[in-house]
C-alpha cells in the first residue's frame, strides 16, 4: 500500500485524487491546502488540513501547486521523511531543495469536470536517489501504462513540445470560433476537420500531413485571407505561421 498526501487543490490535485481513490494500493491519507472552501472538494478523497504543521507522514507527497510556489510549499514538508516530488513539466527537480525530492509529471491537458482515462496518459518521473525513483514508477504504474524516467532537462524540452502542441493549437481553434461566430457560422462546421486533423498525426508524421495554401505556396489565397482578417493580432499571427510553413517546405514548392 502507498501512501500519498496531496499538496495543493487545483484541477490537477483534483484529478489525481479521482485516479488515486480508485485504485485499491493507493491510500490517500490527507489533501492540504490553503483555502478552507476549496477543500471541501475534496473531502470525500481523505482528511484535509489548512495547517501546515498538521501535514501527515506519507510514502509521497505530491506537490501539485503554481510552478512558482513549488519552492516555498515544499519547505513546510522539510522535515518530512517521505519522497517530496512536484508535478510540473516545466521546473527542474532541485526547485523543491531537498534531498528526498522527485518528480511526477502526467503530461495532459486537465480541465474542471472533464474526466480523463488515466491509463494512457504518459507520467515522466525523476529522482536522483534509486529507491524513491522506484516508487514512483510503482505508483506511475498503477495508473498508467505509460511511464518514463526522464530528467528536468528533457522533461522541460518536453514541456515546450506540449506547449505548442496543445495551448497554442488550442489559441487558434479559439480564433476559429470567433471567425465563425462574427459570420453567424457554427464552430461545429470544423469539428469534424479537427477531429481528422488530430486523428491523422497518429499514424503519419505531422509534416507529412500538412495541407493548406502556405504549404502548396498558395499566394493567392493567403491574399485573401489576410484581407477578411480585421483584427491585427489575427493578421500578423496568420502572416507568421504562413511564412512559417513556407520556410519549412520551400524546398518543395
Amino acid at each position: 500500500m502507498l501512501t500519498i498526501v496531496i499538496i495543493g487543490t487545483g484541477n490537477l490535485a483534483e484529478h489525481l485524487c479521482r485516479v488515486f481513490s480508485s485504485v485499491d494500493s493507493i491510500a490517500i491519507v490527507q489533501i492540504y491546502g490553503r483555502n478552507t472552501e476549496t477543500l471541501k472538494r475534496f473531502s470525500g478523497y481523505g482528511t484535509t488540513t489548512t495547517d501546515s504543521a498538521k501535514i501527515k507522514d506519507a510514502d509521497i507527497y505530491l506537490v501539485a501547486v503554481s510552478d512558482n510556489s513549488i519552492p516555498s510549499v515544499s519547505q513546510l514538508l522539510s522535515e518530512k521523511s517521505g519522497i517530496i516530488a512536484h508535478t510540473s513539466g516545466a521546473i527542474e527537480m532541485d526547485a523543491i531543495g531537498l534531498d528526498n525530492c522527485g518528480v511526477f509529471y502526467p503530461l495532459q491537458t486537465f480541465t474542471k469536470g472533464k474526466l480523463l482515462d488515466f491509463t494512457s496518459i504518459p507520467i515522466c518521473v525523476e529522482s536522483k536517489q534509486n529507491s524513491a525513483l522506484d516508487t514512483l514508477k510503482k505508483l506511475g504504474s498503477l495508473i498508467s501504462e505509460n511511464v518514463y524516467e526522464i530528467n528536468s532537462d528533457k522533461r522541460k524540452r518536453l514541456h515546450l513540445a506540449a506547449v505548442f502542441a496543445n495551448n497554442f493549437t488550442n489559441h487558434l481553434y479559439s480564433i476559429s470560433e470567433k471567425i465563425c461566430q462574427e459570420e453567424g457560422l457554427s464552430f461545429a462546421l470544423l469539428q469534424p476537420l479537427i477531429q481528422e486533423t488530430a486523428e491523422k498525426v497518429l499514424s503519419i508524421s505531422p509534416r507529412e500531413a500538412q495541407t493548406g495554401p502556405a504549404r502548396r505556396g498558395d499566394k493567392k489565397t493567403i491574399e485573401s485571407h489576410l484581407n477578411l482578417l480585421k483584427d491585427k493580432k489575427q493578421t500578423e499571427l496568420y502572416t507568421l505561421l504562413s511564412e512559417a510553413i513556407k520556410t519549412m517546405y520551400e524546398e518543395e514548392l
